[in-house]
């Protein structure tokens, strides 16, 4: 981009920024140049998926066309909100974007920065052996790969984002978005109805971001799974020692202390009105979230295995009797010569991945996930507090169709989730410990699909909302509206963005070939040694928060490959 056009895409970026968050702030605070709010916004639209750059930077451009950045602060404000409003639906999203990015740097600016983590970026081999390839360390290829290296075999493990130590940022701030977040948290399930979806991209993949809340799969899922998609040993019984497992391993546990006021309140006002409301347990210990940089990818490095961050898996090739992977590194191509090959990237970056390798079949066509809507809560007593982090209180009474929970609430989130209701912008900086976000998720009916755009590294996903689906989401903030009317709640408001931070089943596992991608242990159907051992392989949404079914999958897929073997 010629600097003419970088300095009108900055000017008008800092334009933005400054009149979307002047409703938020005093003017004291929005002095120009504006340059942090400004930083953050340039820095996530480089992050953004590959094919939007171009169509984002050319929207912001058009806008630069009335001179928006001339303009006087009036002026410009009745021109963005007249914008806001468009019948346009990308330049409304282009606002939105604009708006809730300054928001979140507006609110994040106390946030502590953290220190720089140096890593070892020793540049590895370019041409590399090794007996078995697992691609991707979230829960699924952490545990993959610690109990196989474990048993003595050689195994190179891959990521594609950094491996960063425990504890290197505050959790749910903008710096761990930053550092851990894939595409920053800017990735989008297109379709008639827009869901924001996040993935992790670091060493521990999802385990890094997420609440830590967990479930055993509920008895009747894994009794459908078995009959609709013929998966061997997938009942509660079978699946026991594994969960067992896993519980041993994380240290799952309830709360030793009162749970925050937030949660609280669901739970009280569910209580009241005769619905069944429970304490999810975590996997906790001594206040930290034990996630695989913590357990398995510890275990795992501990038996001086590999692992190559920040690389990532471009493609795989049969070649006679072993696979040829080739992946990309900051210091050049690597090419990987493996027998065994275990794909643990996720729901959308395994299909991704075997796409590219022209592996096919019942692939990235099944993609499912939780669709997920927000209210933000005023009580007339406190119910906030700095640090408070993820409530633990679920209301199951009309699970597995809908689920009630407490989402984080911190002021920038807080400020995100009231977007839509201006006039509660100057409440944040005053009333935000009466405030909390909770939310609703669906089982949902939807389907979506994981697609290649020529020229492009990103995966395009398209996902379609069912009419069951949208009365589901009605229905659940109605109910979702009388648990906090009943809990005491003095003002709601309803967040209209659609988002998810569970998704599987695109790569479903089970013996019917004609929908099935992989066995019931994961094994690709018709390829050789090459294995899914992730989120993808889950047949359908399971209702409950998924991590704790992927990785008890995982574990028995694992030592059933291990069994194999000997």
């Amino acid at each position: 981009m010629s600097s003419f056009f970088h300095q009108r895409f900055h000017d008008t970026t800092s334009a933005l920024a400054y009149s979307l968050a002047t409703p938020h702030a005093d003017r004291s605070d929005l002095l120009p140049p504006y340059n942090d709010l400004t930083a953050f916004i340039l820095r996530q639209h480089a992050r953004i998926p590959d094919y939007l750059r171009t169509p984002m930077l050319l929207a912001t451009l058009a806008v630069n066309a009335n001179g928006v950045h001339r303009r006087a602060p009036e002026a410009r404000a009745r021109a963005i909100a007249a914008w806001k409003n468009s019948r346009l639906t990308f330049t409304r999203d282009l606002i939105r974007y604009h708006e809730s990015l300054a928001t979140l740097a507006l609110y994040s600016r106390n946030e502590p920065s953290p220190a720089p983590q140096p890593e070892n970026v020793t540049p590895p081999l370019h041409e590399q052996w090794c007996d078995i390839a697992v691609i991707g360390s979230g829960p699924g290829g952490s545990i993959t790969a610690c109990l196989l290296a474990e048993s003595g075999h050689n195994v190179l493990l891959l990521e594609e984002g950094g491996l960063q130590p425990p504890g290197s940022c505050a959790p749910f701030t903008r710096q761990e978005m930053e550092q851990k977040y894939r595409h920053g948290g800017q990735t989008i399930a297109f379709g008639p109805d827009k869901i924001s979806y996040v993935e992790g991209c670091c060493a521990g993949g999802g385990s890094e971001i997420n609440s830590g809340l967990y479930h055993r799969t509920p008895p009747e899922i894994l009794e459908r799974w078995y009959k609709e998609f013929d998966v061997a040993a997938i009942s509660e019984i079978e699946l026991q020692p594994h969960f067992d497992a896993i519980e041993r391993a994380l240290s799952v546990s309830f709360l030793d202390h009162p749970a925050p006021p937030a949660s609280l309140k669901l739970h009280e006002g569910a209580q009241r009105l005769g619905w069944k409301s429970l304490e999810v347990p975590r996997w906790f210990r001594n206040g930290e979230r034990q996630s695989m940089t913590r357990t398995y990818l510890a275990r795992f490095l501990e038996t001086g295995s590999t692992l190559l961050s920040h690389t990532r898996a471009v493609r795989l090739r049969r070649e006679e009797r072993r696979w040829l992977l080739h992946a990309q590194h900051p210091t050049g191509r690597l090419r990987i010569h493996t027998r065994y090959v275990f794909v643990c990237g996720g729901a959308v970056q395994t299909p991704a991945l075997l796409l590219r390798s022209g592996i096919n079949r019942n692939i990235g066509r099944s993609l499912r996930m939780h669709p997920t809507a927000k209210i933000t809560a005023r009580f007339p007593d406190v119910v906030n507090y700095a640090d408070m982090g993820v409530p633990v209180h679920q209301v199951k009474e009309f699970a597995p169709r809908l689920s009630f929970g407490c989402s984080i609430s911190s002021q920038a989130y807080l400020a995100l989730g009231v977007l839509d209701h201006p006039e509660q912008f100057a409440a944040i900086r005053t009333a935000w410990p009466h405030m909390a976000n909770y939310y609703i998720m669906i089982t949902g009916e939807g389907r979506g699909e994981v697609h290649l755009l020529p020229g492009f590294q990103s995966p395009l996903v398209r996902y379609h909302l069912t009419d069951n689906d949208h009365r589901d989401i009605a229905d659940g903030l109605n109910k979702l509206t009388g648990v906090l009317t009943a809990a005491g709640a003095v003002s709601l408001h309803t967040n209209s963005n659609l988002m998810t931070i569970h998704l599987f089943s695109s790569c479903p596992m089970g013996e019917r070939r004609s929908f099935c991608a992989t066995d019931s242990f994961g094994r690709v159907h018709g390829c050789e040694n090459l294995y899914i051992n992730d989120a993808s392989l889950l047949c359908t949404a399971p209702g409950v928060n998924p991590q704790g079914t992927i990785m008890a999958i995982a574990r028995r897929n694992t030592l059933h490959f291990l069994g194999k073997l000997k």
